[in-house]
């Protein structure tokens, strides 16, 4: 297991450069001059002052050369300063992740919450009229674009229910509070996680339920339920336990248009804005972080199996 898990751990630094490598390179190609854009459109500069400006924040190197100063600041832990408010990167960082951490959390269990009972179900009654309906809700969820349900939920929320959502509060000074702000959207982003999560609970059961071990287990004389929660479930449970690692890497860097539409400081909203005002080292910062935790989260969930499944062993 140890020697499992600091292979994946190395592994982990080549995907990390090569995502830093593709994002330094993409947002480069956008059109448009981080510095002029910085300035804005009422500040005039003579071409030596320009030059200088840029040489300040370091945009006048070669690519290459620009790319090989960043890695080093960032083995150094300097994720650099913002291009706009000449703060440093990796603070503003922290400072929302929180809110995108609980955001993508409290989505995920409102989808786990709704799919698995749904999904047990839906393969226990196969073909009745509960299992037809439940596929039909989940191809809806699955067409639903997550920014149009959340303006559908504001707006029947606050025009017809006339329920206030309310601004984000730090889960430590309130936790109700936290809840309030984020259940909307983490309805929005959870609705189609949980159609994903749905189909992938009825067919992996679906499969298992017909293994002979399960007939056996049958056989002997034990109840439905013991045979379901004790033999079939955790083996159907451990593909399922892969698509919720990776749909909680999704949620992470996924929440942008989520945290615009219902105005939460996550994130996303900073990477959006960082990417409309050619904000270069914002964006690679919150990149950065977001493949961190998506690579780590596939780490733990390859981890989970051993602990599902006993018959799984790490060499």
């Amino acid at each position: 297991m140890q020697r499992y898990l600091f292979s994946r751990l190395l592994a982990l630094v080549p995907v990390l450069l090569g995502i830093l490598a593709v994002v330094f390179l993409l947002i480069r190609l956008i059109p448009g001059d981080a510095v002029q854009l910085f300035l804005g459109t009422q500040v005039e500069m003579t071409p030596e002052q320009m030059a200088e400006l840029r040489r300040f924040f370091g945009v006048d190197k070669p690519i290459p050369l620009q790319f090989l100063d960043y890695l080093g600041r960032i083995l150094r832990g300097d994720f650099g300063v913002s291009l706009r408010t000449a703060r440093p990167v990796l603070p503003d960082i922290a400072q929302r992740l929180p809110l995108s951490f609980q955001l993508a959390t409290l989505a995920l269990a409102v989808a786990v919450t709704i799919a698995v009972p749904l999904g047990i179900v839906s393969a226990v009654a196969r073909n009745s009229t509960f299992d037809v309906a439940t596929r039909i809700g989940g191809l809806l969820g699955l067409s639903i674009p997550n920014f149009w349900l959340g303006a559908m939920l504001i707006l029947v929320f606050s025009r017809y229910l006339h329920v206030s959502l309310g601004q984000y509060v730090p889960l430590s000074q309130d936790p109700l509070g936290t809840l309030r702000s984020l259940y909307l959207p983490a309805f929005a982003l959870g609705a189609a996680i949980a159609a994903i999560l749905m189909r992938y609970v009825r067919s992996s059961l679906l499969e298992v339920l017909g293994q002979e071990y399960i007939r056996t287990a049958r056989g002997k004389g034990l109840r439905d339920t013991v045979v379901m929660l004790r033999h079939a479930l955790p083996n159907a449970m451990i593909p399922v336990i892969t698509v919720v690692g990776f749909q909680m890497g999704y949620l992470l860097g996924g929440t942008v248009v989520i945290e615009e539409i219902f105005a939460l400081p996550g994130m996303g909203r900073l990477v959006l804005q960082a990417i409309f005002q050619r904000d270069y080292p914002v964006v690679q910062g919150v990149v950065l972080v977001v493949a961190l935790l998506f690579v780590l989260t596939n780490l733990i969930v390859d981890l989970l199996y051993a602990w599902i499944d006993p018959r799984i062993r790490y060499a």
